[in-house]
C-alpha cells in the first residue's frame, strides 16, 4: 500500500509518466488511403454531414464517448482550497479510473475560480465536444449554483461526484447497514455532520429513499431555516425536513442521543467514544472525513458501534465514490439519459448494495476491486433509461 510518506516513489511515477494519461489512437495512418479516411480529404464528408445534423457528431466523432472531468480546486478532499492547478492530479487520476474500470474515456480540464456563471459559459462553449460533464472539488454552495445551471441548460448529463458519486455510496451501505442491524431504512433516526456539497446531497438522497429523521449539523450547529450563517440550499432543506427552530446552536453532541446512525463527512475527531455510547442500540456510524476519520473504528467499536464505515482503504467498508461513477457513465453513455436525477441516483444506489448478496458488519458495501460494480450499476442505469420516455429530435 503507498502511503503519503512515499513521497519520491509517488513523484517519481507521476514525473515518468508526465501524469498518468495518453491519447491512443484508434484508427492508424500509415499511407495516403489512411490519411484520407481519417483527415483531409475524408473528413469533409464527415463535416458537411454534421453541419446538416448536429446531433450526428456523437455518431461520428469522439464526442459520442468522452466526458469532460472539469475542477477548479476549491475543494479538494482532505486538502481543502488548493486551486486549478493543484487539482488537476485528482481529476487525472479519476480520468485514469474512468478508462480502466469502465473503459471511458475522460478529460481533465481545470478552470480558474470565477464566478458561477463563468465557469457555467466556459462548460457550455466548450460542451459540444463531449458527452457529459463530471465536476469535481469545487466548493459549496458554487457548486450548487453551477450544477443547476448546466442541468437546466444542457442536454448531456451533468453529474458531480462529490454531491452524487457520495450519496449514492453512501444510500447503498445505508441500506444494507440497515439489514445488519435489523432495523427498517425509512425508520432510521440520522445525524450527518458536514454539510457542504457531500453533506446536503447525501441528506437530500436519503431523504427521497424515505428517511426522514435527518438531523443537519455544521460548523455553527444544527441548521434551521432561519440561521443566516448558512447558505439558501441548506436553509431551504432544513425547512423541507421542518427542523425545530430551537435547535438552532445546538451541537453534534447535543442531538447525538437515541440516533441510529451517524454520517460524518466533516472533520477529524469530531465524534466521542462517549457520542456513540448514547447513540440507539446497535449504532450505525459512517465516519468518512479523509485521512482521518471523526472517530477511529476502533474506538467507534468499543463504544458499541456494530457498522462501521470509513473513507480509508484502511478498513472494511470504505464508502468511495469509485464505486459509482464509473458504472454510472458506462450507463449514461450507452442510454440516451440527460439527467442524473434523484431517482436515478436511487436506482444506482440500489444496484450498488445489491452486490453484496450477504451484508454483515465487515460488508455493507463492496469492494472498489469487486468486478461485479461497474456492470452491475450500469446495467441498473441501461434498465432505467428503458423506462424513461423517448427523447424527442
Amino acid at each position: 500500500m503507498v502511503r503519503l510518506t512515499d513521497t519520491d516513489e509517488i513523484l517519481k511515477v507521476h514525473e515518468n509518466h508526465t501524469g498518468v494519461l495518453d491519447i491512443q489512437s484508434d484508427l492508424s495512418v500509415h499511407n495516403k488511403t489512411d490519411l484520407g479516411k481519417a483527415y483531409t480529404p475524408g473528413v469533409a464528408v464527415i463535416s458537411k454531414l454534421i453541419a446538416k445534423h448536429p446531433e450526428l457528431k456523437n455518431k461520428y466523432t469522439v464526442s459520442g464517448k468522452l466526458v469532460a472531468l472539469v475542477t477548479d480546486g476549491s475543494a479538494v478532499l482532505g486538502l481543502g482550497n488548493i486551486g486549478p492547478a493543484g487539482g488537476l492530479p485528482v481529476i487525472e487520476g479519476k480520468a485514469l479510473l474512468y478508462k480502466d474500470l469502465a473503459n471511458i474515456n475522460a478529460i481533465p480540464i481545470a478552470v480558474n475560480q470565477v464566478s458561477p456563471d463563468e465557469i457555467v459559459n466556459t462548460i457550455s462553449n466548450i460542451s459540444q465536444s463531449f458527452a457529459g460533464i463530471h465536476l469535481e472539488d469545487i466548493a459549496a454552495p458554487k457548486c450548487f449554483e453551477i450544477e443547476e445551471a448546466l442541468s437546466k441548460k444542457l442536454n448531456i448529463p451533468v453529474y458531480h461526484d462529490d454531491q452524487e458519486g457520495t450519496a449514492i455510496v453512501v444510500l447503498a451501505g445505508l441500506i444494507n447497514a440497515a439489514k445488519v442491524v435489523g432495523k427498517s431504512l425509512d425508520y432510521l433516526h440520522v445525524v450527518i455532520n458536514g454539510v457542504g456539497a457531500s453533506g446536503l446531497a447525501t441528506a437530500k438522497l436519503l431523504y427521497a429513499a424515505g428517511i426522514k429523521h435527518l438531523t443537519l449539523v455544521d460548523v455553527y450547529g444544527v441548521i434551521t431555516s432561519d440561521d443566516d450563517r448558512y447558505n439558501r440550499y441548506q436553509r431551504q432543506f432544513a425547512a423541507k425536513l421542518k427542523t425545530p427552530a430551537n435547535l438552532k446552536d445546538s451541537r453534534l453532541t447535543d442531538v447525538i442521543d437515541n440516533q441510529d446512525v451517524f454520517i460524518g463527512l466533516s472533520d477529524q475527531h469530531l465524534l466521542s467514544q462517549h457520542d456513540v455510547e448514547r447513540m440507539a442500540k446497535d449504532p450505525i456510524v459512517f465516519a468518512l472525513a479523509n485521512p482521518v476519520p471523526e472517530i477511529e473504528p476502533t474506538d467507534a467499536a468499543a463504544a458499541g458501534a456494530k457498522v462501521i464505515a470509513t473513507g480509508s482503504s484502511q478498513h472494511p467498508n470504505q464508502v468511495n465514490n469509485i464505486l459509482a461513477f464509473p458504472g454510472l457513465f458506462k450507463g449514461l453513455l450507452n442510454s440516451d439519459l440527460t439527467k442524473v436525477d434523484a431517482t436515478l441516483q436511487l436506482v444506482v444506489a440500489k444496484a450498488l448494495a445489491s452486490v453484496v448478496k450477504k451484508p454483515t458488519a465487515q460488508e455493507v458495501v463492496p469492494g472498489v476491486f469487486n468486478e461485479a460494480v461497474v456492470p452491475t450499476v450500469s446495467q441498473a442505469v441501461a434498465e432505467f433509461a428503458k423506462t424513461q420516455p423517448a427523447l424527442e429530435d
